[in-house]
């Protein structure tokens, strides 16, 4: 049985099929449900949500973000443990290349040729993910890097920035510490003496010298 305490923000869970029914009971309008019980079929995963005030303890929280041609909402739900086969950490971003659009891939290609820790979240991946069309000329490429430390931080937010300058798209990168919290890039690369940090069970601000520490 998957160890739900191990799991963390953006991990993507399988769910075995036989469950995708009760997950989404009272979730849909009748017309894109069987689209999404198709998902069940085509082994396609949830992702590990934050837990809300609804949530029971004796559940896993999920998240399931549609396509736009689906109506781009994203649901929230919830299964047993016991239903769940699998959990991954997302794609890397050297995985989802493939999917990227041509005029995005000079900059994921600067990111790889740099050898950055990059897993990609967001629209790319689940379009590498699933096959659906998730991106829109609007999309961000959505990050999570990565990093032991603050020199490795400061680093790799140099990186970044430079790359980020030159793209044609937004990229919106978290730094992921060895303990699971997460900052955004560009708030650490702002100096702040403060820091927005997020964990699976909430967000909190702590002293910048407190992140790696």
């Amino acid at each position: 049985m998957i160890d739900v305490a191990a799991l963390r923000r953006h991990d993507l869970v399988y769910v075995c099929s036989e469950a995708w029914s009760g997950l989404l009971h009272g979730q849909v309008e009748g017309e894109i449900e069987p689209d999404l019980l198709a998902w069940a079929t085509s082994g396609r995963p949830a992702i590990f949500r934050r837990r809300i005030c609804s949530d029971s303890m004796d559940i896993v929280p999920l998240g399931l973000p549609l396509p736009p041609d689906m109506g781009r909402k994203r649901l929230t739900l919830a299964c047993p443990p016991t239903a769940v086969i699998l959990a991954a950490p997302p794609p890397l971003l050297r995985d989802v290349l493939p999917a990227a659009p041509a005029r995005w891939r000079p900059a994921i290609g600067a990111l790889l040729e740099a050898d950055v820790s990059c897993r990609c979240f967001g629209s790319l991946a689940w379009q590498y993910l699933t096959g659906l069309s998730y991106l829109t000329g609007t999309s961000d490429l959505d990050l999570l890097v990565a990093c032991r430390s603050s020199v490795d931080a400061t680093r790799t937010t140099a990186l970044l920035n430079d790359v980020a300058e030159r793209a044609p798209m937004r990229i919106d990168a978290e730094l992921i510490t060895p303990r699971g919290t997460a900052v955004q890039w560009r708030e650490w690369l702002s100096g702040n003496p403060e820091l927005l940090v997020k964990s699976h069970t909430g967000s909190a601000l702590i002293a910048r010298e407190a992140l790696f520490a």
